[in-house]
């Protein structure tokens, strides 16, 4: 970048600075820095119904809202005028790319290219805890049925569903594939004591009857009937 560019820029960002300051200064002399109740002449503001002071709490966290932007921007110019004397400015933080001029015009302050400020911006539409990246879902971890190594005869999955037999908050939609409020819980429909509804066939003296029912009752939850 040519020196007169950078003096150009210069000249520009310390003009901005000088205007931040003057607005944050105007902000905190109109009323920020005393209390609520100072600038409203109220004795207290937790004797009044929130109603009386809805439009002053409201004006005071606008003013907030405010302030606190102004110093954001306040510091990404600092750091604009620290690069400069740095010997730095032009480039982007991130990637070491030189910034575009165009963009320099229309925020001297830019500190990254285009491009790694877009990605830096990206919201990120579920937003979980760290260690989740780590960790499994809740009582996950103890539900082993796929684990052909740890599986155990009664792990977890099987706690967890005779503990939430007797209830819980949840109702049938909140919980996919249940009609009854009596099943409302993880895989309340799989088949208990059998694998696949051929091992309802009865196959020993005296328990026809017995399977027979299963088998029914089986096939009458998963018809839906």
């Amino acid at each position: 970048m040519h020196p007169e560019q950078i003096t150009k820029f210069k000249l520009q960002l310390e003009a901005k600075k000088r205007d931040l300051v003057h607005t944050i200064l105007q902000l905190e002399d109109n009323g920020l820095r005393a209390a609520l109740s100072n600038t409203t002449g109220e004795l207290s503001a937790y004797d009044n119904h929130p109603a009386d002071l809805g439009s002053e709490t409201f004006e005071r966290g606008k003013d907030l809202g405010l302030r606190d932007n102004e110093r954001v921007l306040l510091r990404s110019v600092e750091h604009a005028l620290d690069k400069i004397h740095q010997g730095t400015y032009g480039r982007c933080d991130t990637c070491g790319a030189e910034i575009a001029t165009e963009r320099l015009e229309a925020l001297p302050w830019a500190t990254q290219c285009k491009k790694c400020q877009e990605e830096s911006e990206q919201i990120d539409v579920t937003p979980r805890p760290l260690e989740e990246d780590s960790l499994a879902p809740p009582f996950h971890r103890s539900f082993l049925d796929s684990d052909r190594v740890d599986s155990v005869g009664y792990d977890g999955e099987d706690a967890w569903q005779d503990v939430a037999r007797y209830g819980s908050s949840d109702t049938p939609q909140d919980i996919p594939g249940t009609y009854d409020y009596k099943a409302l819980f993880l895989n309340s429909n799989e088949h208990q004591g059998i694998v696949d509804l051929a091992d309802a066939i009865p196959n020993e003296p005296g328990s026809t009857s017995n399977h027979a029912r299963k088998r029914r009752q089986i096939e009458e939850k998963e018809t839906g009937r």
